[in-house]
């Protein structure tokens, strides 16, 4: 099953928090499918840690901060579906 929508928006959308990975939830997915998510929460995350934010906004740091943790989280958790499923990413 193809992923349904913009990849880059799904990769987006976990960083916010509105959408969260679990292992039945990738279940439907390809091979291709996994790869080309897990390149486009590559991206998300090299975007979030090349933004500026001042060290006096602490609010800012916190949310960018928070959205990092998303993203690496649900990279460990796809890359650690992928290894036990024996895909290569």
């Amino acid at each position: 099953m193809a992923i349904s929508g913009n990849p880059k928006k799904l990769a987006q959308d976990i960083a916010d928090g509105y959408f969260s990975l679990s292992p039945p939830l990738l279940r439907p997915y390809t091979a291709v499918d996994l790869k080309t998510l897990a390149s486009q929460l590559n991206l998300v995350q090299r975007d979030l840690r090349q933004e500026q934010i001042p060290l006096d906004d602490v609010l800012a740091l916190k949310a960018r901060n928070n959205k990092l943790q998303r993203v690496n989280q649900a990279l460990n958790l796809l890359r650690g579906y992928c290894q036990k499923r024996r895909i290569a990413l």
